[in-house]
């Protein structure tokens, strides 16, 4: 009997590529993915996986990937970018499924700007879960889905280690991408919008390592969240570090497999 995996992957802007890296080493491993909860770029990565696209493949895509075919700029009112093109992109890339077609399961998380609340979107249209999970507030504008705002699922929560938990997850990999920059070069509103959130979360993860089974930080150096020219470095750091707690994992493993014998044997005895 095996455990179910289950993967938290966390925002942060282009940092999220690393989740490729990550995914890229558990697929050649054999280690199977049961289970998916992302926020932000980890919303992204992670539906784009269980829409059907294997690691390498996302590694070309994102290696292509050019801003330009991504942000249609608007006059300033919610936020600098509508977000448009965008959503149609990914839905291409979601071949228009919806959420509950995705194999393994993947729950999105975005933040419900007027209530305050967490938003966990299993169900529907997943290239508009993912809009919604991405809306960086001031940047892109809000999603609106059923009368609702959203925006950026790392403003409540950036690593969602107890969304994949109530999945049905036995051991969690929770994967934060994010790094705090404290000599941070401010030059734009972009930049003072990125720093102002990373200061808002870098707090807020900690509580999520106590919680996970294992936790990954790939980011060892500044990278801009709006930085897309070290893609590959980026995806490369995601595998070196999944690398390096791969033993440690499959000893979780088999740890997870021994209680589940010891307590069957209980109950027979």
């Amino acid at each position: 009997m095996n455990p179910k995996i289950g993967l938290a992957l966390g925002s942060g802007g282009s940092r999220g590529f690393a989740h490729i890296g990550v995914l890229k080493v558990l697929i050649r491993e054999g280690i199977p993915v049961d289970y998916i909860a992302g926020s932000s770029m980890g919303a992204l990565i992670g539906t784009l996986f269980s829409a059907g696209h294997a690691p390498d493949m996302l590694e070309k895509m994102a290696l292509q990937f050019r801003r330009k075919y991504f942000l249609d700029f608007t006059v300033p009112k919610m936020g600098f970018i509508k977000g448009d093109k965008a959503k149609s992109v990914i839905k291409m890339l979601m071949k228009q499924k919806n959420l509950e077609e995705l194999s393994p399961p993947v729950s999105v998380i975005a933040t419900d700007l007027k209530k305050g609340d967490k938003a966990v979107f299993t169900q529907g249209d997943a290239a508009r879960a993912v809009r919604a999970s991405i809306a960086i507030p001031g940047i892109l504008v809000p999603e609106r889905i059923e009368g609702r705002l959203y925006v950026d699922g790392g403003v409540i929560d950036r690593v969602p280690v107890s969304v994949v938990k109530e999945m049905g997850a036995d051991l969690v990999i929770a994967v934060d991408v994010s790094y705090f920059n404290k000599e941070p070069e401010i030059t734009s509103i972009y930049d003072v919008i990125i720093q102002s959130m990373d200061i808002m979360e870098k707090e807020m993860v900690r509580f999520r390592e106590i919680e996970a089974d294992l936790m990954v930080r790939p980011i060892f150096k500044h990278i801009k969240a709006t930085q897309f020219t070290e893609v590959e470095e980026i995806i490369l750091q995601g595998e070196r570090e999944m690398e390096k707690h791969l033993d440690a994992f499959k000893e979780s493993m088999a740890a997870w497999r021994e209680r589940q014998h010891e307590r069957k044997k209980g109950e027979n005895d």
